[in-house]
């Protein structure tokens, strides 16, 4: 019996199916020609406005890198061919086609999609990275692997922003990638953004490039060209030697930055164009050499509100709120205002909104601080490193320009400029993120801490972040803090203790170390003006017996929550602010020691090296000749991994960074008998 034809309605759904739905990995582009391939990130594009808009998540950059997503991966056989996306916060695409399509909608949320690549995730995330500048560097040291016969060969491409490209560590790569000759495609994606207007001259040559139409095409001919000019000028331009013709096509041509460098250069590409990306793709990855593909792409490219509103609305569209998009268009404004912001008007507006009248965000009470601090001291100078909005210093440079640097994706950089300026007696406030500053440590032991300058650092984004996870979670400051001579290192309990300690750091004469979480604060009255506090003194909070809660930060919050669970069961806990984690109040940590059975440190840092292991330290130091005359000590902090992403009071209650935990533990150690290290 023969089958039985397909029926025409069958036929026809096959016809009007969108593409995107049949691409099910990476090697279902190969059979599509550039007009499929086109419709295939059209649609994609679409898919992402529909999705994240209702979701929240990472949006502009998405939108632009659609074309070059579609164009690498037909061309590409990943993974054995590799695509590193430089931060992947533009790389919801790339998900998108390499199998994760029907999981996009859990993307940032606790036990979803990872906001950024996740090695554990997919075999198409060949780097986790969450942080800038870096893609060249791996796919430097994956093709030198290659060469040397460790694991299968392939083609590699690394995609980096113009934003990305003003970190330092990507020309160190750049520099590497040329003398070495290594045979990699770095695609530079060019918007003019990264999640603000970039700044500094490198993003004014770019700027350059895209404007004048003149320099779009490929570079080739310039050089004949030269040679045949009349009169006799050719021959003598052919006499005068390389150098000349160098300097002349310079002054003509794009790119010889990247070629001074040994970097063949090609470019300007219309990054929204899959056919001219294909063509040119295919070219660089057979040039057998290092090749830089400069790109145009436009951030929100498709979504008419980022792509028609110039840089400020490219700005605010780099990331969407939940429930921001209804049918392709922005939504109807709520008046309730949303908890976080991480650029000047949304990046990570994705919390639930609170209502009126709620406690401030932290970030917006250090920004007024500084900026009162800098109206009170012309010496006081903000750095940021392209987050002004993030960290709170766009209102200093709204309103005192001349006492505002922004460096760019250049951590490293803003601690030397804060060098730079406290030689010469100026009072820096580096504000950068905890999981940034990490990215400068050199800097801050070798050029700050050991000339003991005049430096603050104002790390935002202290402890569990949220939905940006591993890569952005600020959980190691407090322990690569600690063994650094000459820092002070501190954190307040609520939002009038920040005041107050922002003072006291500006005031003090050496480095400083001022952290301070993410969301909402905890609803404490502003001080009418700022109070130093003597450094290394802390706080009791309230007097109890039995169990002492010695709260760091974040952990004062906590400690006073477990206390009052604990009066429920009929203890009275002391609780006490140690504000300073270097230096320690010893007497403090040691009357708490001697008057309870059982001591609770609590912290939002890794335990390894935190506030508790310095408390330990000093308590062991301390009741060596008697150590039975002090308490047990219970370590509570984060857990010695990698927390996940989620909103932050799901991962807390997973870390057992709660009062409810901290009670459960405090209660299942009575009578505080058996030794209870962490």
């Amino acid at each position: 019996m023969s089958e039985e034809p397909p029926t025409q309605g069958s036929e026809e759904e096959k016809r009007t199916e969108p593409l995107l739905n049949r691409i099910e990995g990476p090697q279902d582009l190969h059979e599509l020609d550039d007009a499929e391939l086109q419709q295939v990130a059209e649609e994609m594009r679409t898919y992402v406005i529909d999705t994240i808009g209702e979701i929240g998540g990472h949006f502009g950059a998405n939108l632009g890198t659609c074309e070059l997503a579609v164009a690498l991966h037909s061309l590409l056989d990943s993974p054995r061919d590799k695509v590193l996306w430089d931060v992947g916060h533009q790389a919801y695409p790339h998900k998108i086609l390499t199998g994760r399509r029907d999981r996009l909608p859990t993307i940032r949320q606790y036990g979803g999609l990872a906001p950024f690549c996740s090695i554990p995730e997919s075999e198409h995330d060949i780097m986790g990275a969450g942080h800038a500048s870096t893609s060249i560097g791996y796919a430097v040291g994956l093709k030198e692997a290659m060469r040397k016969g460790i694991g299968a060969d392939g083609k590699v491409a690394a995609v980096i922003g113009d934003g990305a490209l003003t970190g330092g560590v990507a020309y160190e790569a750049l520099h590497a990638a040329g003398g070495l000759q290594t045979p990699i495609v770095i695609v530079l994606n060019d918007n003019g953004m990264s999640i603000s207007p970039n700044v500094g001259a490198l993003s004014r040559s770019f700027n350059r490039l895209r404007l004048n139409p003149r320099l779009y095409h490929a570079r080739e001919g310039v050089e004949d060209r030269l040679t045949r000019l009349p009169l006799g000028m050719g021959r003598r331009i052919e006499r005068l030697g390389p150098e000349i013709k160098a300097a002349i096509k310079a002054y003509w041509a794009p790119g010889l930055f990247f070629e001074e460098l040994d970097l063949a250069y090609m470019g300007v590409i219309d990054g929204h164009d899959v056919h001219a990306l294909r063509v040119a793709l295919t070219e660089a990855f057979e040039a057998g050499r290092p090749v830089v593909v400069h790109i145009h792409t436009v951030k929100g490219k498709g979504f008419a509100p980022a792509e028609d509103g110039g840089l400020a609305s490219m700005e605010e569209w780099h990331a969407a709120k939940p429930h921001s998009i209804v049918n392709g268009k922005p939504a109807a404004a709520k008046p309730v205002p949303v908890t976080e912001t991480d650029s000047p008007e949304g990046i990570e507006r994705l919390e639930k909104p609170q209502p009126a009248g709620s406690p401030p965000q932290y970030t917006k009470v250090f920004a007024d601080a500084i900026v009162a601090e800098a109206g009170r001291d012309h010496r006081v100078i903000g750095i940021t490193a392209a987050m002004a909005g993030g960290t709170g210093l766009q209102k200093l440079a709204d309103q005192r320009p001349e006492q505002y640097y922004d460096v760019g994706i250049a951590e490293q950089n803003a601690v030397l400029l804060a060098s730079g300026l406290a030689l010469q007696g100026a009072k820096p406030v580096c504000a950068i993120y905890s999981t940034f500053l990490q990215r400068a440590y050199d800097q801050i032991i070798h050029d700050v801490c050991l000339q003991q300058l005049d430096v603050t650092f104002a790390m935002d984004r202290a402890g569990l972040v949220g939905d940006d996870g591993p890569t952005h979670h600020g959980a190691f400051d407090v322990s690569y803090f600690r063994p650094v001579p000459n820092v002070v290192v501190m954190a307040p309990r609520d939002e009038a203790m920040l005041v107050h300690l922002l003072h006291t750091a500006i005031a003090h004469d050496g480095p400083v170390a001022l952290r301070y979480p993410r969301g909402a604060a905890e609803g404490a009255a502003l001080p009418a003006a700022p109070e130093l506090i003597p450094i290394g003194e802390g706080e009791v909070l309230t007097e109890g017996k039995g169990v002492a809660l010695l709260g760091y930060g974040y952990g004062v919050a906590v400690a006073l929550e477990a206390a009052a669970i604990l009066a429920d069961h009929g203890l009275q806990a002391t609780v006490a602010d140690a504000r300073f984690a270097k230096p320690l109040d010893g007497p403090l940590c040691e009357r708490l020691a001697r008057e309870h059975e059982l001591l609770v440190t609590i912290e939002e840092n890794v335990l390894p090296g935190g506030f508790g292991s310095a408390v330990l330290e000093h308590l062991e130091d301390a009741f060596a000749e008697a150590p039975s005359e002090r308490a047990r000590v219970l370590r509570v902090g984060l857990p010695d991994r990698f927390v996940t992403h989620g909103k932050p009071a799901l991962l807390r209650a997973e870390a057992g960074l709660t009062g409810e935990a901290v009670a459960e533990r405090v209660l299942a150690a009575q009578p505080f008998r058996q030794p209870v290290l962490g």
